[in-house]
């Protein structure tokens, strides 16, 4: 080319273009194409450029037949030509190749323009990759997706939309198809308030939701979700959805299947409590029928000398040999007092028994009751006491609580044949949940008595029948199986419990468990002087028994000893003589009258009339719950039935004597 100075013109003008351009330019000149290029070209030459041949330092391999075409005059562009860099990266340029003429027209060099893209290139190739994944990812989706985008209708602003996508699963869980291009109101016209509601929410608030709603048009369930599309301007939403109808028509069938198994639960629930009734009531004619047998065998047994001993004593008299009536009198007395001690004990059974409970500390009955323990069981049994620090008051009947001890000492007595120990214990006792459930109780706080002893023990089959009535495994005669049922009745009556505990060879132990009392004891004050009735003949007395019999023996007694008597053979008369204006100081009522009124409402009756009145109750069974379970009020007594003449004459005489 020589020096700038002897450049032809042509060269000169097309040099300055070259230099003066911004992106990266080259001018191929002569015959032998030799190469000048502008400063943003350097970076393209993989050598040297300036004054070397284009075809041998030109990057781009493309551009050799765009060459000679330029060359042969023709002006050429070719877009997005790719090439490799001299550091092996990929690259992407646009050429445009124009030829530089002379004067005559005649083609002295070729100008090139070499644009790079590789950077909008590569950016348009990711961003395609982004659209074909998403459209893959759009159309392989299983769930359905659409996007909506809202406008003004008839109906106000923002009133319909219009589906401006939808990919292939949309049909398949809408069952509409061809849903792009369709408006709302197009597609389900009489459910479109209650779209629009629900993506017109969205759309205002921005706010995604999650809801399921049945399409009405093609009977599916659909569980959606829905989001805004940024920006709020383009009135945009996408909402992903699924057909959920198999679903709900499993848990529907599920929910009927639930109704039916919970009908045939509640069915065989019944059943199964009729099943139960029908065993419980066959248990209880089972136990009816060896109470009632056991019962017979005694009673019979009892009545027999009784009315053995009534028939002699008439025969003597008769015969005038009235000296030997006295024996007959004995046998018989002590018959009677057999039969009322039988009586007790089934009373005590069936908790019918009429108690008298009191706060007491148990502690303060063991130092006499072991002594009279001691003397029972004999002199080759040991007797210890272990009494609790502390122990807690309880409500329960003292006599019944010594008889029912005197009961366990004496089975364990019978334990030991040998000889042994019988441990009598007091503990105060605190029954969580748990424990309190074990034991048949409320849970709570519990005073325990308890024996034990040192005998041959009771295996497991008998230990499951111990408290049932009759059932007993002394030999015939010496036993009545009443001991333990009276004593789990008793407990059972004064809201205790009574557990068992044993070991064949190494002993039993029975505990009873009754509640605490949280008031204080009440310590009764003992006299050593013997008791000496005496007459209070200033004072009446209202007998009312059904029972003729035993109406005639208080009033006979009473009036031996100067007593004024009234009697009544029920209560409503009972109420009427006192209703009378006549003077009664003490009311004796038998608990169970006939008429509809018991004593309890007799002694509620009379009180109402003579608030100080005293009242003793004869009974010989008694509804607890018609004395109000023991706490009867003060000035009233209850005294059992059958009872000696002379308790009921101290009782009366003692109870008109107080102030």
């Amino acid at each position: 080319m020589g020096f700038p100075q002897a450049w032809p013109p042509a060269l000169k003008v097309a040099a300055g273009m070259m230099l003066a351009s911004p992106i990266p330019s080259f001018l191929a000149w002569g015959d032998e194409a030799l190469l000048l290029h502008n400063d943003a070209a350097r970076a393209l030459l993989v050598a040297r450029g300036l004054g070397a041949r284009f075809d041998d330092v030109f990057p781009i391999p493309a551009g050799l037949p765009l060459l000679r075409r330029a060359r042969a005059g023709e002006s050429v562009v070719q877009e997005c030509v790719g090439f490799t860099r001299d550091n092996g990266e990929a690259a992407w340029c646009n050429l445009m190749f124009s030829p530089v003429c002379g004067d005559e027209g005649q083609v002295l060099g070729v100008l090139v323009l070499c644009n790079d893209i590789t950077a909008r290139v590569r950016q348009e190739r990711a961003h395609r990759a982004d659209e074909r994944r998403y459209q893959a990812l759009f159309e392989s989706m299983d769930e359905g997706f659409c996007v909506i985008e809202f406008f003004d209708g008839p109906h106000g602003p923002d009133s319909d939309y219009v589906h401006i996508m939808a990919n292939a699963a949309y049909e398949r869980h809408a069952g509409i198809f061809n849903v792009v291009g369709q408006t709302l109101r197009e597609v389900v016209p009489k459910e479109a308030d209650a779209w629009v509601a629900r993506y017109g929410a969205v759309l205002r608030t921005g706010e995604p939701i999650r809801f399921e709603q049945e399409l009405v048009a093609t009977g599916r369930h659909l569980e959606l979700s829905s989001f805004r599309i940024e920006p709020p301007e383009l009135k945009q939403v996408a909402v992903l959805f699924q057909d959920v109808t198999a679903r709900k028509r499993a848990e529907a069938d599920l929910r009927g299947l639930n109704e039916t198994l919970e009908s045939r639960i509640a069915q065989a629930l019944a059943e199964r409590e009729r099943t139960e009734e029908a065993l419980r009531q066959a248990q209880k004619m089972e136990a009816v029928g060896q109470l009632t047998g056991g019962l017979a065998h005694d009673f019979n047994n009892l009545l027999a000398g009784i009315s053995g001993s009534f028939e002699m004593i008439g025969a003597r008299l008769a015969q005038g040999r009235a000296g030997e009536v006295e024996r007959y009198l004995t046998a018989g007395q002590g018959a009677a007092r057999r039969a009322a001690a039988l009586t007790h004990r089934l009373l005590a059974f069936s908790r019918r028994q009429t108690l008298a409970p009191r706060p007491m500390v148990v502690n303060r009955l063991l130092p006499d009751f072991v002594e009279l323990v001691r003397r029972t069981v004999g002199p080759s049994i040991k007797v210890e006491n272990v009494a609790a620090t502390g122990l807690w008051p309880t409500l329960v009947d003292a006599n019944q609580l010594e008889n029912a001890l005197l009961n366990l000492c004496i089975n364990a007595r019978d334990a030991m044949p040998d000889g042994g120990k019988i441990m009598i214990e007091t503990s105060n006792r605190w029954l969580d949940g748990p424990a309190a459930r074990e034991h048949g109780l409320d849970p709570g706080q519990y005073v325990s008595v308890s024996v034990s002893d040192t005998g041959t023990g009771i295996d497991k089959a008998t230990l499951e029948r111990v408290f049932d009535p009759f059932f007993t495994t002394k030999p015939i005669g010496q036993g009545t199986g009443l001991g333990l049922s009276m004593v789990y009745g008793f407990a059972r009556q004064s809201n205790g419990h009574v557990r068992i505990y044993s070991e064949v060879g190494h002993g039993t132990t029975v505990c009873l468990y009754l509640p605490r009392h949280l008031g204080e004891e009440e310590v009764e004050t003992s006299t050593t002087a013997p008791y000496a009735p005496h007459v209070q003949a200033d004072k009446t007395v209202l007998v009312v028994d059904d029972e003729p019999t035993v109406r005639m023996l208080v009033v006979d007694t009473l009036s031996e000893l100067g007593y004024a008597c009234l009697e009544a053979p029920d209560g409503a008369a009972g109420l009427r003589i006192l209703q009378s204006g006549r003077q009664v100081d003490l009311l004796i009522t038998d608990v169970g009258l006939p008429g509809g009124l018991n004593g309890r409402q007799v002694a509620d009756g009379a009180r109402a009339l003579l608030p100080r009145l005293k009242v003793l109750f004869i009974t010989g069974y008694a509804e607890n719950a018609v004395l109000n379970h023991g706490h009867i009020e003060y000035g009233m007594e209850v005294l059992t039935k059958p009872f000696a003449v002379s308790d009921l004459t101290g009782r009366v005489d003692r109870m008109l004597g107080e102030a």
